[in-house]
């Protein structure tokens, strides 16, 4: 049988790859290949079959179609921001995260489309914050954004993540929640184009956190910064300074200043010491919905604590995340997040009502229904049931 080859864009076929975050070597491994030949479909001077065309596709996660496209696509790019460890490199994205960030592009665009299609539009909210602002009152703005009360908060309990994800939403700001990427290289990023920017959390990450890392993102909105993310944030640069600032509001808004001098635990605490003891920080942790270090932050921000001490029980922290998310990994080979939880989960409850709602009124198919969550047909009318009964 005759080779029957294709005739793609060679320079878009060098843009899928790297917009994957591929290095020659690791593509050409993935869709097996030798490097050399890879590296002559992108100069044009050989073509690949159809069968390595496909192949090349799932590697990339881009459809056959855009492979013969004129040029390669623009618009796409790298995230504002994102949240990591110390440590971490913040030169490199992994493939991973680099499909995490074009997912989160993707669902932006297609949300905004299928506003269009049920003639609803984006809030355009004005709320900004400044580098400069005392905490205490961008904490109560962007609390006042979200129209978020104590007495809310006090009635959460185990579904405050939940309940701060659809105050977020409501306020005009997607959700999401990347699943493939581990904790220690990014716990969350953004993006700010309005309207309808977006903030991702990882699921990797326990509930609390995940609350922390979307007002961290939240802050980084309203602040309108860029730069790269990281949890250290003792540097002197603009980056540094933006990330103190975040950290500092996102603390602030989940345990309100007052509320929290005024708490039972911080009352009982002796005045002066500061030392926390683990189930000092676990109870404001409990009461408030926010993570031990989120409560640990904020102490520190309102001089209840000890910058040493704070930065080395931060550090105790991250090691203990580092064994959860082995303990979690260890627990997901067991078993798995049923289908249609993951896709609520991780497109988050304003992406899948937009969805649910077209396909409902019969605007999208069934077909539509599955490619935009990412879904089996079968599972769509399980996503129904599960989104009517998010945060509840």
């Amino acid at each position: 049988m005759p080779r029957v080859e294709a005739n793609p864009t060679p320079p878009v076929l060098t843009w899928a790859r790297t917009s994957s975050g591929l290095s020659p070597e690791d593509a050409a491994k993935k869709i097996g290949i030798q490097v050399g030949k890879l590296l002559a479909w992108e100069t044009g001077t050989e073509k690949p079959t159809f069968a390595q065309l496909r192949k090349a596709g799932a590697v990339y996660k881009r459809p056959i179609a855009a492979f013969y496209l004129q040029e390669p696509p623009k618009g796409f790019e790298a995230m504002r921001d994102f949240r990591r460890h110390s440590g971490v490199d913040v030169g490199f994205v992994s493939p991973n995260l680099t499909q995490e960030i074009r997912r989160a592009h993707d669902r932006r665009d297609w949300a905004l489309d299928l506003m269009a299609q049920l003639d609803d539009h984006p809030k355009d909210f004005k709320q900004r914050l400044r580098l400069n602002m005392n905490i205490e009152e961008a904490a109560t703005q962007v609390r006042d954004f979200l129209g978020v009360t104590m007495e809310n908060q006090n009635q959460w309990k185990t579904q405050a993540f939940n309940q701060w994800r659809l105050l977020i939403e409501r306020a005009g700001i997607l959700t999401f929640e990347m699943t493939t990427v581990g904790v220690e290289e990014a716990r969350g990023f953004s993006i700010g184009a309005k309207p309808l920017p977006v903030a991702v959390a990882n699921i990797k990450d326990s509930p609390r956190a995940r609350i922390f890392t979307l007002l961290h993102e939240v802050a980084h909105i309203l602040l309108d910064s860029g730069g790269i993310c990281s949890l250290d944030d003792r540097g002197q640069d603009d980056s540094a300074r933006s990330e103190t600032f975040c950290n500092q509001i996102s603390g602030a808004t989940i345990f309100p200043r007052e509320a929290l001098l005024h708490s039972d635990i911080v009352r009982r605490h002796a005045r002066g010491r500061s030392e926390w003891t683990d189930q000092e920080l676990r109870g404001l942790s409990i009461q408030f919905g926010g993570s031990r270090e989120s409560a640990l932050v904020r102490l520190a921000t309102l001089g209840l604590t000890s910058q040493a001490f704070c930065d080395g029980r931060r550090a105790r922290f991250r090691l203990e995340y580092r064994q959860a998310e082995a303990e979690r990994k260890a627990q997901q080979d067991k078993g798995f997040v049923p289908p249609h939880q993951l896709a609520l989960l991780s497109a988050g409850p304003m992406f899948v009502g937009l969805v649910v709602e077209n396909f409902n009124r019969e605007r999208i198919t069934t077909s539509d229904f599955s490619d935009y969550l990412q879904i089996r047909a079968k599972h769509i009318s399980e996503v129904q049931q599960t989104y009517a009964g998010f945060g509840e």
